[in-house]
């Protein structure tokens, strides 16, 4: 996760970029970066590697401006190189950036027809010429932002800098997150509080959509339509800790909003933005081609992650898929190939059978893959390879942003492994890979639907009894949703496929009973629709998440969710978000300890 500092100081401003960089430094980076103002240009250092490089570079040249920005980067476009870390910028405007950009590719020809000149491979250096192109024109500063931010398609956070306003940042969020903090005739932006930390704990969020003008006097907000908005200012409780709930309630809040950007950097670690293919880490590389069968184990939610994935495996790499929990996996001792691959799935990469699952796949021969959040975990060290998924610290016990990151891992070693088995062409992959890239964005897009799902919090918590019913990669992703509510909110729920209600579950249904249906507009949607009627000519709450033309198809329900329309195989990564929501808010109308719920530990380190 890219780190982002903006300050409009008393003082010179690059030694307080550098110490807001180091808060963020647990995010990850492979360069840095700061751009001041210098008698009104626009002035930066940039090194690849640790922020002592950039320092470095510093001391030997230093900055006095008093008003600047600072970027952390972690490599999406383009290697991590000096050329391309952050800040990038034009005679104009600088900018650092977190997230993606979607549409740099055509915006890019745009500008170059236009005489822009490029000098870096990333998308972000697009920002910086639209933005100048439009000063260029006469526009101002913050119409030229407000501009700009209409042409963008992504998820991102971003920081602007202009030559000759010694007086002006102008920050923007749309998927990743930005907040403000407030000083004695200073102001600041970063990309959480941690940053601010060493400055200020007067912090304002801004929400999604959000943009702002700061200067050392004043904060305008305006929302995605340009309108002024006033956004609340709190104290931050954040010293020298490098975790905090920030504007959240819970830090499982916190996580399910952090998914649009911890997902896209997941994805920048196994796609190419540039040429839209897949790529896997230095080190990471593995040939599929020579498999016959894929064995997969997990437990809990990775295990659910893992299903989604054998749909994917089997569709896509026509790579037949043996998956098994892992606490059955050995026990059951099912024939093993020598030299094929096993491959585990944990979030902490402790859990102790998957571990003792991955010792038993060693002691047959195979080749063993762990997808994991922890790099230095004990299932990491005993993989032969590693495919990391990069969600952060996760402190809320039921998992959710990791859950999402390994889905984007498994998503793309499925396409790799098409690839490589020549199912998938040049063609299908660019396509899959398109589809994976607009996920942080239309991940965005669902959570604007929490103030309706909260709304059903209320309903859900007079139930004994929830379903939830799913086809094709729906179902595993029905069943994450029935464990999600179990776990936090303590009432009892199954995830059933869809197909399987005649045969036992619609017992169960009256009109006490809330029926959940995952039902994205596909070739499997006039299926569910039928389990839909039975449902509800049972009496049945049907709560159904689907898209605007499932919406329209589906008939008369308790409460239509509508998802954005998403290409069908990223349609888990969408549809995880909504069944999160609606555990989180079942659980906090109930007043259940959201963030540690009974029994439960995160990290099941015994059998």
């Amino acid at each position: 996760m890219c780190g982002i500092v903006g300050i409009l100081s008393r003082d010179a401003a690059a030694p307080q970029l550098v110490d807001g960089l180091k808060r963020l430094e647990y995010r990850g980076y492979d360069s840095a970066g700061v751009a001041t103002l210098e008698g009104g240009r626009i002035v930066r250092r940039r090194a690849e590697g640790k922020l002592r490089n950039l320092e470095a570079k510093l001391a030997a040249e230093p900055l006095s401006g008093r008003a600047g920005v600072g970027h952390t980067r972690w490599a999406t476009h383009g290697a991590p190189t000096e050329a391309n870390a952050h800040p990038h910028a034009t005679e104009r405007v600088a900018v650092v950036h977190n997230g993606i950009i979607e549409n740099f590719r055509e915006l890019r020809e745009e500008l170059t027809a236009e005489g822009a000149v490029f000098t870096s491979q990333t998308d972000t250096e697009v920002i910086a010429h639209l933005v100048s192109s439009l000063l260029e024109a006469g526009a101002a500063p913050r119409l030229a932002v407000a501009e700009a931010l209409k042409r963008l398609r992504g998820a991102f956070a971003l920081a602007f800098l202009f030559a000759g306003e010694e007086d002006l940042i102008i920050g923007a969020r749309r998927g990743s997150p930005l907040a403000i903090g407030h000083g004695d005739g200073e102001v600041y932006l970063g990309s959480d509080a941690v940053a601010l930390a060493p400055f200020t704990d007067e912090i304002t969020y801004l929400e999604d959509g959000d943009w702002a003008a700061l200067t050392r006097s004043n904060v305008e907000i305006f929302d995605e339509n340009d309108a002024p908005v006033a956004r609340p200012t709190v104290r931050s409780a954040v010293a020298s800790v490098v975790v905090d709930k920030g504007q959240y309630r819970h830090f499982m809040a916190k996580e399910i909003a952090e998914q649009p950007e911890v997902v896209g950097h997941t994805l920048t670690r196994f796609v190419d933005m540039t040429s839209g293919r897949i790529s896997l880490p230095a080190g990471a590389d593995f040939d599929f081609s020579r498999l016959d069968r894929l064995a997969i184990s997990a437990c809990g939610t990775a295990y659910y992650a893992g299903l989604v994935a054998r749909y994917w495996f089997e569709k896509f790499a026509r790579l037949p898929v043996d998956i098994d929990i892992a606490s059955e996996f050995r026990y059951r001792e099912p024939p093993l190939t020598p030299g094929g691959l096993a491959l585990m799935i944990s979030q902490s990469g402790e859990t102790a059978d998957t571990l003792a699952t991955l010792r038993h796949c060693r002691a047959q021969g195979m080749k063993i893959g762990a997808v994991v959040n922890v790099p230095t975990s004990t299932i990491a060290r005993e993989a032969d390879v590693v495919f990391p998924t990069t969600a952060g610290v996760e402190v809320g016990v039921a998992s959710t942003k990791a859950f999402t990151c390994q889905l984007a891992v498994l998503a793309a070693l499925a396409i790799k492994a098409g690839r490589d088995r020549k199912v998938l062409s040049e063609a299908d992959e660019a396509r899959l890979v398109a589809s994976l890239i607009e996920v942080p964005r239309l991940m965005a897009e669902t959570l604007h639907l929490e103030p309706e799902i909260e709304k059903l919090a209320s309903a859900f918590a007079k139930a004994q009894d929830v379903l939830y019913l799913g086809r094709g990669t729906s179902y595993p992703i029905a069943l994450e949703g029935a464990l999600k509510l179990k776990e936090i909110s303590y009432i009892h729920a199954e995830g059933y496929a869809a197909g399987e209600l005649k045969h036992g579950p619609i017992a169960l249904v009256d009109e006490n009973v809330p029926v959940v249906v995952l039902a994205p507009f596909d070739v499997l949607f006039e299926k569910t629709a039928s389990n839909m009627q039975e449902v509800a000519a049972r009496g049945g709450k049907i709560v159904l998440i689907t898209d605007a033309e499932g919406a329209a198809h589906a008939g008369e329900t308790f409460a239509t969710l509508v998802v954005p329309k998403a290409y069908a195989f990223v349609s888990p990564l969408i549809y995880a978000v909504p069944i999160q929501l609606l555990a989180y808010h079942t659980a906090v109308f109930m007043g259940t300890d959201v963030d540690q719920p009974r029994n439960l530990a995160k990290s099941v380190t015994v059998e």
